[in-house]
């Protein structure tokens, strides 16, 4: 059991279903941690067309949790500590857990310059820590950092490839986490689709023009995909933040349909028809589509999380893994 400790706000994770394990290894349970670092990442990750269906779960503190409850094999971070030591902490907790982690440049607002020192700070631990490259399975640079206009996008286009080239001996890849939109609204943002090594996907339907409620949101999401598997140059897609807000009285979030409905069988609701799902995302071109849920714990963020601030799941949750 792992606790890890935000001092600058918010720190949430989202979890994936998979165990980090070699490709020639069948993704159980059983899967042991070697007992000392391999020489290579060779034949380390498995393929990405064994990446669909459910992938993930915000988190913050229980990796091992994360693993036996859920099946999961990553971590993607969402927000930032800037402790120091705390992305030694992670890639620490994760390797003794069996979780790899899909890891993030968090932007921020108070501080226009910060994300360059977590940059520094990130790209610095990946190459001093000897199991950094047996943990990250990605770098993410910012999560909606076009949609917020946080670069400009030939700025974070260059960002992306600088990146690359510095994590290139480690084999990292390099990615943003993004909407559709976040894209279609930036002009030349195909230059940052160009940059990116796979798309991780924002799929927020509840946030639709015309939403309603959960069970009717699989035309704004496949609308959305199709755009992605359209515009992403064959690459694999992952939804990286899947979400549903839970309650109706969370002011600083507002639907842009008044026929929009938020409780907690809704978010129920749209896990469960992204789980109904399961053979489509196997069959999406570019190996498939694999998506996380958003978020753990109402602890991190009210309104969106699979437990509640009591520590008891607000609705059975067990979504497919394979099928």
């Amino acid at each position: 059991m792992v606790t890890l400790q935000s001092t600058t706000g918010a720190l949430v994770a989202e979890v994936d279903h998979f165990f980090l394990r070699s490709c020639h290894v069948k993704a159980t349970l059983g899967f042991a941690i070697p007992s000392s670092v391999p020489s290579s990442v060779t034949n380390w990750w498995c393929d990405h067309s064994t990446e669909y269906a459910f992938v993930g779960v915000s988190y913050e503190n229980q990796f091992e949790d994360i693993r036996k409850t859920f099946k999961g094999r990553y971590v993607r971070i969402y927000g930032a500590c800037d402790r120091e030591g705390f992305y030694n902490d992670v890639i620490e907790a994760a390797w003794d857990a069996g979780v790899g982690v899909h890891a993030l440049i968090w932007f921020g607002w108070s501080d226009p310059n910060i994300w360059k020192t977590r940059r520094d700070n990130l790209l610095g631990t990946l190459h001093s820590n000897p199991k950094a490259k047996f943990v990250t399975r990605v770098v993410q640079f910012g999560s909606e950092p076009l949609y917020d206009n946080a670069l400009d996008v030939n700025d974070l286009a260059a960002q992306i490839k600088a990146a690359k080239a510095n994590l290139s001996s480690l084999a990292i890849p390099v990615t943003i986490s993004e909407l559709a939109y976040g894209y279609q609204e930036r002009a030349k943002s195909d230059l940052v689709m160009s940059a990116i090594d796979f798309v991780d996907a924002h799929m927020l339907p509840f946030f639709a023009q015309d939403a309603s409620v959960a069970s009717q949101s699989w035309p704004d999401v496949e609308n959305d995909i199709n755009w992605f598997v359209k515009n992403g140059q064959g690459k694999k897609i992952y939804l990286s933040q899947v979400e549903r807000l839970a309650f109706e009285n969370i002011s600083r979030v507002q639907p842009n349909s008044a026929s929009a409905v938020a409780n907690v069988q809704q978010e129920e609701d749209y896990f469960n028809l992204l789980d109904e799902k399961c053979t489509y995302f196997k069959s999406v071109a570019g190996d498939g589509i694999g998506w996380f849920a958003h978020i753990y714990s109402e602890d991190q963020e009210p309104g969106y999380g699979l437990y509640g601030s009591n520590g008891v799941l607000k609705f059975p949750f067990s979504p497919k893994t394979s099928c």
